[in-house]
């Protein structure tokens, strides 16, 4: 296959213009194009040559993403089943909120992180999605978008698959999605979520951005962790932590810990209580999330009093939270249990 357009960024676009004799001026009309635009055909793009069309066409690819399925909740959510070109399919979620659209992009057709309440990991990892393919779900709903003049203002990078795993087509994705010249979406506008990728949050400390940076832990200690998050194995709950304080300490931003209430398993006062130990003094916030119901999981969604009491204690202790608004809940938002039920029906 030929490489994606939207696989590159405005820098290698302007080093393949130099390397194909042209001016490096036109990889910004070419952008402007992708992603102002927002055409689907170099014929399309008119302020450029008919021989350098020809050459774009020849070496490279738009990204198929072909509408399987669109599920539009009643909150105003839209959910969408895409198939790729090797008939592999993710889900991408737009979701409305009164501040403007988000959007929830999935960065690997399936995940290897085995958490044991989350629907992406069944099935297992399939390969990792290109950054143009992380790039064409933003771009498709956008295009979707111009039909009501309204845009994606923000991004969570919270669907299917490990971000930190696929890390170098994740951060060429977001250097296109904050580039002026190309979406020009806020970074403080973009959140990145890991399982806990030790050396890649060093890594990410390094980029020097303002994206977001969201970890999930689902509980408050290691042995627990293990239990819920096989990964935790690889990456003990302290070494995940003691990376956390060192990117709060060079980055001086704050930290999102996104934490799963399983009714009965991670949900008790005493854990609310180790958990705030446990964040005493860090500069985070904790995201509460009411699991999601998932037939092939045996969890059960933790009560609504369960819920306020663990809220109530994390605050007394003078820990930032708040209990996450659930969208989508009637069209099966959460990540994986569309493509689940797709990958079942296409099985049979």
């Amino acid at each position: 296959m030929k490489p994606f357009i939207y696989d590159y960024t405005l820098e290698q676009l302007q080093d393949w213009m130099r390397e194909n004799g042209e001016p490096a001026f036109r990889a910004s009309q070419l952008f402007d194009w992708l992603y102002v635009k927002r055409v689907t055909s170099f014929d399309d793009m008119t302020n450029l040559s008919k021989e350098l069309r020809t050459k774009l066409a020849d070496q490279f690819e738009f990204v198929t993403l072909n509408e399987i399925t669109r599920l539009e909740s009643k909150d105003g959510t839209v959910k969408y089943l895409f198939g790729l070109h090797d008939n592999h399919a993710i889900e991408t979620v737009v979701m409305r909120h009164n501040y403007g659209n988000s959007i929830c992009v999935t960065t690997q057709v399936g995940c290897r992180i085995g958490c044991t309440f989350c629907a992406s990991t069944l099935g297992g990892l399939k390969r990792n999605l290109t950054a143009g393919e992380i790039v064409a779900q933003v771009v498709k709903a956008q295009q979707m978008l111009d039909e009501t003049n309204e845009r994606i203002s923000s991004i969570v990078i919270m669907g299917t698959g490990e971000p930190f795993e696929n890390y170098d087509a994740t951060m060429a994705f977001l250097r296109t999605m904050i580039h002026e010249k190309g979406l020009n979406i806020g970074q403080r506008h973009i959140t990145v979520s890991t399982s806990g990728i030790v050396p890649s949050i060093y890594k990410f400390t390094e980029e020097n951005t303002q994206i977001n940076l969201a970890i999930s832990i689902h509980a408050p200690n290691d042995a627990l962790r293990s239990k819920l998050m096989p990964v935790n194995r690889r990456f003990p709950f302290e070494d995940v932590m003691e990376a956390c304080r060192h990117y709060i300490a060079k980055t001086g931003r704050r930290i999102t810990f996104e934490y799963a209430l399983i009714g009965g398993v991670n949900d008790q006062p005493e854990h609310a209580q180790e958990l705030a130990d446990v964040l005493q003094g860090m500069l985070c916030h904790v995201n509460l999330i009411p699991v999601n119901y998932v037939p092939e999981r045996k969890y059960v969604r933790t009560s609504r009093n369960d819920i306020f009491e663990f809220h109530r204690i994390l605050e007394r202790n003078k820990i930032n939270a708040t209990i996450r608004r659930e969208q989508g809940h009637d069209i099966a938002a959460a990540c994986g249990q569309l493509r689940a039920k797709h990958m079942e029906s296409t099985a049979r």
